[in-house]
């Protein structure tokens, strides 16, 4: 441990230039780190989503929920607990998974048996959306799409098909279905009445337009020296069309869907709603996946912010109505803010205990290179600067001052005693080695049951212990480097000035 000393005294260049890397690299990584409120949370969730429309709670969780739960705890292994509801039309399962259980394997055997258990259930049904929850997955922006002249459903199509696409781009964010209004389609409202007097039956109708709508290959067909395409009339292109589909023969007339119902281009019937103001409006919520930076996100949303309103119709408004950032911000603002003031107290005591400026510009020295390397450190262990990363390095500011301070001041009362002053840096870090080690070591201990937290508390407490321990560590070097070489140049002046 002592001959790192002699060698920062006989080759004074090389952690010079350490300290040189150090500041580049640091700043790259500041760069390019991603940024975030809290650590990168990964338990390991997967949510499974039936839709059936028009089924009763009470039947989703008895015919859709009940079953899908009994197959799935009979196949898939690792399974921690689940979680379900069921709603009018729709059921939603979490499966909570075993900590360190190949996800991707369990999310295989989930969408497995979730392509079985389909037989099982009501006819018709869809096969579920199966997705993977992460707590760090969260909303960052909130996008309103207004207009004037279009309808909710107009405009949830114009978010849906237009907008959506161009923000989807942007790396790390996740955008689900808009919200406010409904997606338009082709409505077919029946008259009970009118089917009545005609002995039809909704099951009726809907088998006939199953039959006469239909999307089939027709191929082509050459005649002389043409190669024509063929088209199927079996695909109506007009929505008035739909009306003179044939639902019943009866003698030798026939009854069209117009006799018995009205078909219109509209949205479905709305069950969500989007005020702002006490007007109808439809949001795009904005979601970051689990590794990406709230900042860079939202950074990304606001540009293509502009490109986005050059694709709508005229009158249409984009604004951002949330944005996660500014929180962000101001957090990592407060925090940088409260370690400035922490290093100017503790470089003003090291000032009025020392009487040195030279003494305190070494500590000020040491204590940003420590920082810079638990930044550097944190970023290869693949954290993130969050609040609880900079909370560690703030309560690391004043443990990181220590080991500087204790080889200046020891290196001054060398020199007071009359030594060289390579003899007293020497002298000074030997006498001191085993004392600041063992500190070292004591603080680091005190850090390591952190480690052994599980679950969310122990992906938001390891950053900080980690960003404790890595600057420590860091500090440490750097008092048996950096300071005794910038001491071999800064206090010999110093030390002949006062002779």
């Amino acid at each position: 441990m002592n001959k790192i000393v002699l060698i920062a005294l006989r080759r004074p260049y090389t952690f010079v230039v350490m300290s040189i890397l150090i500041v580049l690299f640091g700043g790259m990584t500041i760069q390019h780190m991603p940024t975030d409120v809290f650590p990168n949370i990964t338990i390991p969730v997967t949510s499974v989503v039936w839709i059936y429309s028009g089924l009763l709670p009470q039947q989703v969780e008895g015919r859709i929920t009940y079953l899908f739960e009994r197959f799935v705890t009979a196949t898939v292994e690792g399974i921690k607990y689940m979680h379900s509801h069921s709603y009018y039309g729709s059921s939603i399962t979490n499966i909570f998974l075993q900590d360190g259980v190949d996800v991707g394997r369990a999310e295989a055997d989930i969408m497995a048996i979730a392509q079985t258990v389909v037989k099982a259930l009501p006819p018709d049904i869809s096969p579920p959306m199966i997705m993977r929850l992460a707590p760090s997955s969260i909303p960052v922006a909130m996008l309103e799409v207004s207009s004037d002249t279009m309808t909710p459903a107009e405009l949830y199509n114009l978010a849906y098909m237009r907008i959506r696409p161009l923000l989807v781009t942007v790396n790390g964010a996740i955008l689900p279905h808009p919200y406010g209004g409904q997606d338009m389609q082709v409505m077919v409202n029946l008259d009970p009445q009118k089917m009545l007097a005609r002995s039809l039956t909704p099951s009726d109708i809907h088998n006939v337009l199953m039959k006469q709508y239909r999307v089939l290959p027709t191929g082509d067909i050459k005649i002389n020296t043409t190669d024509w395409i063929v088209q199927s009339n079996a695909s109506p292109l007009q929505i008035e069309e739909f009306a003179n589909i044939p639902i019943k023969r009866e003698g030798n007339a026939f009854v069209y869907l117009r006799d018995v119902a009205s078909v219109r281009l509209m949205g479905r019937v709305q069950q969500n709603a989007v005020l702002v103001k006490g007007k109808q409006t439809v949001i795009i919520v904005v979601m970051k996946s689990t590794e990406a930076s709230t900042l860079a996100v939202v950074d990304g949303i606001k540009k293509m912010i502009p490109r986005a309103e050059q694709v709508v119709p005229e009158g249409v408004k984009i604004r951002l109505l949330d944005d996660a950032s500014t929180f962000v911000k101001d957090a990592i603002s407060d925090v940088l803010h409260e370690m400035l003031t922490a290093g100017a107290l503790v470089g003003l005591i090291v000032l009025l205990l020392l009487g040195s400026w030279r003494a305190t510009v070494i500590v000020w020295t040491s204590i940003p290179l420590s920082i810079l390397t638990a930044i550097i450190g944190l970023h290869w262990l693949e954290e993130t600067i969050n609040v609880m990363t900079l909370g560690g390095l703030a309560l690391a500011v004043g443990i990181l001052v220590d080991d500087a301070t204790v080889m200046i001041e020891n290196i001054d009362r060398h020199l007071e005693m009359g030594k060289p002053l390579e003899q007293a840096i020497i002298d000074a870090a030997n006498q001191i080695v085993v004392p600041t080690l063992v500190a070292t070591l004591c603080i680091a201990i005190a850090w390591l049951p952190l480690f052994g937290l599980t679950g969310a508390s122990g992906y938001l407490f390891k950053p900080m212990a980690e960003a404790v321990m890595i600057a420590m560590i860091a500090s440490f070097i750097l008092s048996r480097t950096l300071v005794p070489t910038m001491a071999k140049y800064m206090m010999k002046s110093h030390h002949v000035a006062t002779a």
